[in-house]
């Protein structure tokens, strides 16, 4: 299924290397997908053989692995991390589309820390794209809520913390990675392992986090969107009024037992996304991208298919739920 799988570098204007995975025919219409933290853009290579394919779209899909990631750029991060400020991941993602479609992205798709930088580029260059898939990864002003004012998500997001601090990097890399292994585990299993960790895939894990975490994890020391500390007492956090509307039609896919990323999450998300579809999956956690694909690449192809009108709906329940 993989093997129109390419690996390409691109060479962004501003010096920005990103090293991408690739599938299709150049100068068709483009899906560009997003990965979240701690994995990279490989986890998305049966999604890409799958949209390059004549009878599934025919897309040319990129999925490139995120500054500081794999053997994309890896800036240090230095005292602060301005180098992976949101403002500067964007400009390397708004260089790369710019750089592989002539027009709009078809879609751009994105889980977790990639949904994160997918929504603020949705609302602040809504023209880079037709459409917008987002998996498993709050709207910046219902995490900032929820991150305020609901303990149960302030506890679900505490390992924040500790992946801003300075020795985070270091002290995931301890023991085979054994506190990357538990984040896994801690975002959802609920019946032992998950089946498709596989020791091949733990492999492709490795390869990421041995090129580096210091970058992936400055991704957290840069957000201004962490949870209080107990007992502190922290101003609500707010964002920025454009970044709360998106103005492009959007599908989200949310795994229901995703124990980082609480269901409070997706309450109100009608009021900042006006032309939403909505679908929850009760069975599947924050790693549903691994666990149910071909769900994922089901729900995705119905969306592309639609025409570009109001959507307003929601799919409430297990599989498919249309």
């Amino acid at each position: 299924m993989h093997t129109s799988l390419t690996q390409r570098h691109f060479r962004l204007p501003h010096g920005t290397e990103l090293s991408c995975r690739c599938a299709g025919d150049e100068g068709r219409p483009v899906l560009m997908f997003l990965h979240g933290f701690p994995e990279a853009a490989f986890v998305w290579d049966g999604l890409l053989a799958h949209f390059s394919q004549a009878q599934h779209g025919g897309y040319f899909c990129i999925a490139p692995n995120l500054r500081g990631y794999a053997d994309s750029s890896a800036p240090l991060p230095g005292p602060s991390s301005q180098a992976y400020r949101a403002k500067h991941l964007m400009q390397d993602l708004q260089a790369l589309a710019q750089a592989c479609s002539s027009g709009p992205l078809a879609a751009l798709v994105a889980h977790d820390w990639g949904g994160a930088l997918a929504w603020n580029l949705a609302s602040l260059q809504p023209g880079l794209m037709q459409r917008l898939v987002i998996i498993n990864a709050p709207h910046p002003a219902l995490f900032a809520r929820e991150l305020s004012h609901s303990p149960a998500q302030q506890a679900a997001s505490r390992y924040m913390n500790f992946l801003a601090r300075p020795d985070a990097a270091k002290r995931l890399a301890e023991g085979d990675f054994r506190r990357l292994w538990a984040l896994f585990e801690g975002m959802g299993a609920t019946n032992g392992p998950h089946p498709w960790l596989s020791e091949a895939v733990r492999e492709q894990y490795r390869q990421v986090w041995r090129a580096g975490l210091a970058g992936p994890c400055a991704y957290y020391a840069a957000s201004p969107l962490r949870p209080p500390e107990p007992g502190s007492l922290a101003d609500p956090l707010r964002v920025p009024a454009v970044l709360a509307h998106t103005p492009v039609p959007t599908q989200v896919i949310w795994g229901m037992a995703d124990t980082a990323l609480l269901p409070g999450l997706l309450d109100g998300l009608a009021d900042h996304v006006p032309d939403l579809e909505l679908h929850r999956i009760e069975e599947a956690t924050h790693w549903i991208v691994h666990e149910q694909p071909a769900l994922v690449a089901h729900l995705m192809a119905g969306f592309l298919a639609r025409p570009g009108s109001k959507l307003n709906t929601e799919a409430a329940g297990q599989a498919g739920g249309s």
